[in-house]
């Protein structure tokens, strides 16, 4: 008997390490599926996309203005042309480089916000005006080097402005391909379950929120207590509590993220039977859905797609309709 109780005492020892290895290795594997599930959300795609964005823009902006500043002393000297110090013409100098250096800050910072929302340059101005005041730069930068045919100075003076221009046209790419992925993003979780991606990530402070709001209206529809009267009134002991003037507002909760496929479905709801595809445009997707601009051009060319499929249904309908085959017999 003791040498029997000897033996299944190690057994099962081995047997309760295995469940609880396997208990682990569920709950592991429980933890991995859910951290891939929030991986490809499009929320926490889009906190992600928004901190390298950020990174990005700080990287790229300390890069700029650098170059920028190294440049401000060669300018200075280019603009000064051996004036004395601390003469007019040499403290005036100084402004030239600022002056060209503001305006071309300026477009780079209104190509920060279009970029990031996908809305393209039409016109040509803006180009003009960014090359125009980098050539301006580095002509003035490098020019008493080209002078002097100074070769390392040529060098050492173009990887500045060369440098600054680089930055300035690759940052609006870079912007837009980071925007680029969040909507592939949203499109991909969409069309793998839309009902689960448009449903928002519960953070903590919200659950507890709901929480309470929960809890407030469960306390409230309770009965009355043994020593409350049903008509509202207290009974000996108790103090009846004051009604609050203001009525308490309402936890209103909030709406589901739109995606793509409702813009669409929206602006297809406002077609009327004379809407030609010609009028479907970025502007009349903004103001029949409400879309950002960035959306709207894929909403039209969406809609524009789905007319056009309606009226080449309509025309083979109507083509094969039995009046229509009579008149051609005939």
């Amino acid at each position: 008997m003791s040498t029997d109780v000897a033996v299944t005492a190690p057994a099962a020892v081995e047997q309760a390490e295995q469940k609880s290895s396997v208990a682990r290795l569920r709950t592991a594997a429980a933890e991995a599926s859910q951290v891939r599930a929030l991986s490809t959300h499009p929320d926490v795609v889009a906190l992600r996309v928004e901190s390298i964005r950020t990174q990005v823009d700080v990287l790229m902006w300390v890069g700029i203005v650098l170059g920028l500043a190294f440049t401000m002393v060669n300018v200075q000297a280019f603009a000064a042309d051996g004036a004395p110090v601390g003469s007019l013409p040499w403290v005036a100098a100084w402004l030239l480089d600022p002056m060209v250096s503001l305006v071309l800050i300026a477009v780079l910072r209104a190509e920060q916000i279009t970029a990031r929302y996908q809305v393209s340059d039409t016109g040509k101005w803006i180009s003009r005006t960014k090359r125009f005041a980098f050539g301006a730069t580095f002509v003035m930068n490098t020019w008493h080097s080209f002078a002097t045919r100074d070769l390392a100075g040529i060098v050492l003076h173009s990887v500045p402005p060369l440098l600054v221009f680089c930055a300035a046209e690759t940052a609006p790419v870079l912007r837009d391909r980071l925007t680029e992925a969040v909507l592939r993003a949203e499109q991909a979780a969409a069309l793998a379950d839309p009902q689960k991606a448009a449903e928002p990530i519960v953070s903590a402070p919200e659950a507890l929120t709901a929480l309470a709001v929960g809890g407030t209206a469960q306390i409230t529809a309770q009965p009355p207590a043994t020593g409350q009267t049903t008509s509202g009134t207290a009974t000996a002991g108790h103090v009846p509590r004051k009604a609050s003037a203001k009525p308490r507002k309402k936890a209103t909760a909030k709406p589901g993220r739109k995606l793509l496929g409702d813009y669409v479905k929206d602006a297809v709801f406002a077609l009327d039977g004379e809407t030609d595809s010609s009028t479907i445009t970025p502007a009349w997707a903004r103001k029949a859905t409400g879309c950002s601009a960035g959306l709207s051009p894929k909403v039209a060319a969406q809609v524009r797609q789905i007319l056009e499929m309606a009226t080449e249904h309509r025309t083979w309908k109507d083509s094969n309709a039995p009046e229509s085959i009579e008149r051609k017999a005939a």
